[in-house]
């Protein structure tokens, strides 16, 4: 590991080892540099060392590394510059994009060079005999090997990256640029493998992000603009998984959608829904699944109705068509299932459509009614999607579910269906939309009117030859006709039978297992018993238990409501210990799992540790066994290098590697300084052989040197006078075409003043032309602008007297307000005073009656008090003055009745519908028409209360 006391000298070093052409060695020192510990903090120097890092790389093909170092890198700038790190890893793409381009280019057949399942896997063996056992590579080969490696690089590099930015908040842009940039890779190059674990490796990330909920610079889905880059990752993934055709992984984005709006409670805008459920209408179409294809259909005309302003009626209209189109291709029969388990998973199945689909329903209702194709067309009708579309399918709409046509549907609804194939094209207002086709659902709606022409007949006709029935449908052949109608049967949606020795087709169940003949006599038991209970009813006995227990119903009913509540206490009991017994097993295995992971470990140190002891003395076992051939192998050639008879010094003699090992350095020492000794002798051998050669040779390198210069000499003065002969020419040459063209100048001038004259008369009429133009625009102008100030004039006008009117308007209904306010004055005025007329004679009528009275009684006339109360005097109630003692002496009934004519009957009462009460009246002898006509004592000295209680309510006449 190389030691750098600064990073400019790895820097200086790296560049230094790349100019020589060692690479491998640059890499490893900038990776050293970037991985010590002394490389913590950030400096810009480090910046352009991961920029070095990351070229070579590149370069040479090293993901791990390079993943190595991006991730040391972010620990550094995460928290100081997170922008170097955002430029690091953007350069990283960009040239890992360029190399790929560039391999692309230089191969000359990109489809046979991509034609490789999977990335991420090796060469197969067969790949690898071919390679050894063809005597010539192909063109196809050596596209492979060029290309397939720059683009596995690539895809490793977008997963690199997108590792290492993962939920991170500080980089979600970055990570949302990268996801688009895999799923373009994805799409141009058609890597549908590559694709998949791509979705993989992002839903992941977000299921990471659910689950560590406390890690560091975790993004905040909660955030408005986290949510928007999330989505549109999402979005992308589903719009290229569609033209990728790939629908379950289409379906699952869809899925992962429909998470993340859960999961943040939060719509997203109506653009991404109205992409949302275009790409469903299309994954439910694939899947024939045209129940949820309708549904999403009318999910998505809802939507481009209500928010798509640009819509116009003609893209209406075929969205509109579409969606009844497609409810009317549901088979208008369910596919109920046998067993209960798949009942469930039919009624989970369908809960989660819905869910995804955006229809809120009962999951305790059964799953075929939840969404069902008679609701769908309900719901149709009652929206008005039916009238926005073409009239060509109104008229199937009603063919198909009003009339009742069994001869001549089939016949009428071929044309119709002629019609709406050719209805279709691009919607102009609606880009998620790009093209609806009608044609689509003519196959279906075959089926459907083949169904429909079926379930008729079979209400008509008991026998129908199969020749008339074929003839009768002209969409399908009699064998497609059989397979419809097998599949109605096998639903009970029709009861036929086909019988092909006779020719003829049997409607209606005719065996005895029918449901109609089993259950005919147990219909008819009911119905009779019905009618003897209807003509000789039952006669009802006394209950001798209701006699004694009259109250029976009511203590049934409480002992009822009393176990209801017992049963709800035991069950939230019940419910209660279930929950406790959930969080013990809960606690319980969290503390299991907790012990396992501690123990796994545990387990994988000592296992590692282990690992590491016996690595290392494998090491040095094999440096031991190393070490020992060399000493042999030194021991060797130092035998074979001895000089016959001459003795060595190791025989006999126990030798032991340091041994071995030092006569053999003593030896290749000595072998070294015979060499060198016999290397200084040939060398000065040489030396002077040279020496001589030279002095031999150089007389004759001088005497060659003088002749050539000679000769250059020579030739040099001869391609000179070549040169000045040459030029002469070329002079007389041009004297003399100039002396031919001097007699034209006098015909150039004529011409020249011929051309100025014709092109200053055009130039005259234009400009006449242009401002005889511009006068008639001014004109034109002036004209414009006088008949605009006379129409703002007629508009003030008519303004101010539309504003005129509307005050005069105004002042006549303040002016009618005012005099019905007065006349209501005076009309109560003279109510006050009729009733204050009614009470004057009231009072006195009273009065006249209080003195006879105390005529009779013997008492002395006294002054008549005030006869209104003072205001705000609340009335003295009747029991009060009953109760209030009297001081004059009691006179026998028979006394006061005596000598005096009987009083006339009393007047039935008005409040209380001619019933007399034995109280004291509230009203004094009002109420009883008399004037002091009444035998009864009157008790109290106050006022009566008619006095000021008639003031309050106005004599019945007035009323």
């Amino acid at each position: 590991m190389s030691t750098f006391v600064k990073p400019e000298n790895a820097l200086k070093r790296a560049e230094e080892l790349i100019n020589v052409g060692q690479k491998q060695d640059a890499l490893q020192a900038l990776h050293d540099i970037i991985t010590s510990k002394r490389s913590r903090a950030w400096q810009k120097t480090l910046e352009r060392i991961m920029f070095k890092y990351i070229e070579l790389c590149v370069d040479m093909r090293r993901g791990r590394y390079a993943k190595d170092g991006l991730i040391q890198y972010r620990i550094v700038c995460q928290q100081v510059n997170v922008t170097s790190l955002e430029e690091v890893i953007k350069h990283f793409m960009h040239l890992s994009t360029e190399k790929a381009e560039q391999a692309r280019s230089q191969a000359q057949a990109l489809e046979e060079a991509l034609d490789v399942d999977d990335l991420e896997a090796d060469k197969r063996p067969e790949d690898l005999m071919l390679s050894y056992v063809s005597g010539e590579k192909g063109k196809d080969r050596s596209d492979r090997e060029v290309v397939t490696p720059w683009f596995k690089f690539l895809w490793e590099t977008y997963r690199t990256v997108l590792e290492i930015l993962r939920n991170n908040s500080k980089l979600e842009a970055l990570y949302a640029m990268t996801a688009h940039r895999a799923f373009q890779f994805c799409k141009q190059y058609r890597r549908t493998t590559e694709f998949r674990r791509l979705c993989e490796i992002i839903r992941n990330h977000l299921a990471n992000l659910n689950k560590y909920r406390d890690q560091r610079d975790r993004p905040d889905l909660s955030a408005p603009e986290s949510l928007q880059l999330y989505l549109d990752t999402r979005f992308e993934q589903l719009k290229i998984a569609t033209e990728l055709e790939l629908w379950q992984e289409a379906f699952r984005s869809v899925e992962d959608i429909y998470g993340l709006m859960c999961m943040v409670k939060k719509t997203p805008k109506a653009s991404l829904m109205v992409v949302y459920y275009a790409k469903l209408t299309e994954i439910f179409w694939i899947s024939s699944s045209h129940l949820y294809h309708a549904y999403a259909w009318l999910k998505l005309f809802n939507l481009q109705k209500s928010f798509n302003k640009n819509l116009s009626q003609k893209d209406l209209q075929l969205i509109a068509s579409s969606v009844v189109l497609a409810a009317l291709s549901v088979v208008p029969y369910d596919s109920r299932r046998a067993s209960h388990l798949e009942l469930e998973n039919e009624k989970e199945r369908n809960l989660r459509m819905a869910d995804l689909i955006g229809f809120n329903v009962d999951p305790k209702v059964e799953s075929r009614e939840m969404l069902s194709r008679s609701s769908l067309l309900s719901e149709l009708i009652a929206k008005g999607v039916l009238n926005c579309a073409t009239q060509e399918v109104k008229d199937l709409y009603h063919l198909l579910e009003h009339e009742f046509l069994p001869l001549d549907l089939a016949v009428k609804v071929q044309p119709l269906l002629a019609k709406i194939s050719k209805i279709g094209g691009k919607l102009a207002s609606a880009s998620s939309v790009p093209e609806v086709q009608l044609s689509q659902y003519v196959t279906a709606l075959e089926k459907i009117t083949t169904l429909r022409v079926l379930q008729q007949v079979s209400q008509v006709y008991q026998t129908m030859k199969i020749e008339s029935l074929a003839q009768m449908i002209p969409f399908f052949n009699f064998l497609v006709v059989e397979k419809i109608s097998v599949d109605a049967v096998k639903h009970k949606f029709l009861a036929l039978k086909i019988d092909h020795a006779k020719g003829v087709v049997l409607f209606g169940d005719q065996g005895l297992e029918s449901d109609v003949l089993r259950d005919h006599l147990a219909i008819l038991a009911e119905n009779l018993n019905r009618a003897r209970a209807m003509i000789y009813p039952p006669r009802k006995k006394g209950s001798k238990l209701g006699e004694i227990l009259p109250s029976l119903a009511e203590t049934v009913d409480r002992e009822h409501k009393r176990l209801l509540a017992r049963k709800s206490i035991i069950e939230k009991r019940k419910e209660e210990h279930e929950r406790q017994l959930l969080e013990m097993e809960r606690e319980e295995e969290s503390r299991r799992m907790k012990m396992q992971k501690i123990t796994e470990e545990a387990e994988q140190k000592r296992l590692a540790s282990e690992y590491e002891q016996r690595k290392n003395q494998r090491i040095l076992r094999e440096i031991e066994e190393r070490e020992l051939q060399e000493a042999q192998a030194l021991l060797q050639e130092a035998v074979r290098g001895k000089k016959k008879g001459k003795k060595t010094i190791l025989e006999g003699e126990k030798v032991t590697k340091q041994t071995v090992m030092e006569l053999a350095r003593i030896e290749q020492l000595r072998e070294r300084q015979e060499m060198e000794k016999k290397l200084q002798k040939l060398a000065k051998t040489m030396d002077y052989l040279e020496r001589a050669k030279r002095e031999e040779s150089a007389p004759l390198v001088e005497a060659a040197f003088k002749e050539r210069l000679v000769k250059e000499q020579e030739l040099h003065e001869r391609e000179q006078q070549q040169e000045i002969e040459l030029s002469r020419q070329r002079h007389d040459g041009d004297l003399k075409e100039k002396n031919r063209l001097v007699r034209m100048a006098e015909n150039k001038v004529i011409f020249q003043e011929r051309v100025m004259k014709r092109r200053q008369a055009e130039y005259d009429r234009l400009r006449t032309q242009r401002e005889e133009q511009i006068r008639q625009e001014l004109q034109a102008r002036k004209q414009e602008r006088e008949i605009l100030r006379k129409r703002k004039f007629f508009l003030i006008e008519e303004q101010k007297r539309c504003e005129r009117e509307a005050r005069e308007a105004e002042a006549r209904r303040i002016e009618e307000e005012e005099r019905r306010k007065k006349e209501e004055a005076e009309r109560k005025a003279k109510l006050d005073e009729i009733a204050e007329k009614q009470r004057q004679k009231e009072r006195e009528i009273e009065e006249k009656a209080r003195l006879q009275r105390e005529a009779l009684l013997g008492r002395t006339v006294e002054p008549p008090r005030p006869l209104e109360p003072p205001v705000g005097a609340r009335p003295v109630e009747p029991v009060a003055v009953a109760a209030a003692p009297t001081p004059s002496k009691y006179v026998p009934k028979f006394r006061r009745g005596g000598g005096e004519s009987a009083p006339p009957p009393p007047e039935p009462d008005r409040w209380g519908g001619g019933k007399q009460d034995d109280r004291p009246s509230l009203g004094g002898d009002r109420w009883r028409g008399g004037g002091g006509d009444d035998r009864r004592p009157s008790f109290g000295d106050g006022p009566p209360r008619s006095s000021w209680s008639s003031s309050r309510i106005p004599p019945r006449g007035e009323r």
